[in-house]
């Protein structure tokens, strides 16, 4: 009786460490989407990624996706600028599927965005001109990120 207690006390701990790791994650998930939620913040920080010096806020037009449903996931902050559309992403821990992710994301953007923009892809004879993408991950380093080329 008293393995099966112990086999119960270790599970509970387990769930309740894993159960913090989620809350955490998705604090920091919140916190960047909140800091950036303000066009001109964002504005900013395109500009810092981007060596330019944007100053007009309304040239921007926010397309982060609420939810993803076949991902059950919701991307960090979109939005596009002139031509192109960024996607930016905050990671606290390191993860191998960023690109697959980010691919999903787009695919589900650029979905949006034809519908948005009334494309007829089926119907249309001329080539559709869409935005350029642009993927940034930021990454804070709990772990260090394995050297380009090298297994994980």
């Amino acid at each position: 009786m008293s393995r099966n207690r112990n086999t119960s006390t270790t599970r509970q701990k387990r769930k309740v460490r894993n159960t913090q790791k989620k809350v955490h994650h998705q604090h920091k998930d919140r916190l960047f989407r909140y800091i950036f939620q303000d066009k001109e913040d964002l504005l900013d920080l395109y500009n810092a990624v981007n060596d330019t010096d944007y100053d007009d806020p309304n040239g921007l037009e926010i397309t982060t996706l609420d939810d993803v449903i076949y991902l059950s996931m919701k991307n960090d902050l979109s939005f596009m600028l002139r031509i192109t559309l960024n996607l930016y992403e905050h990671q606290s821990t390191w993860n191998e599927n960023m690109p697959l992710r980010g691919f999903f994301y787009f695919a589900e953007l650029y979905d949006k965005y034809i519908k948005e923009q009334g494309i007829k892809i089926s119907e249309t004879i001329w080539q559709v001109r869409l935005p350029f993408p642009k993927y940034v991950v930021f990454y804070n380093r709990t772990k260090d990120m394995p050297e380009p080329g090298t297994d994980a």
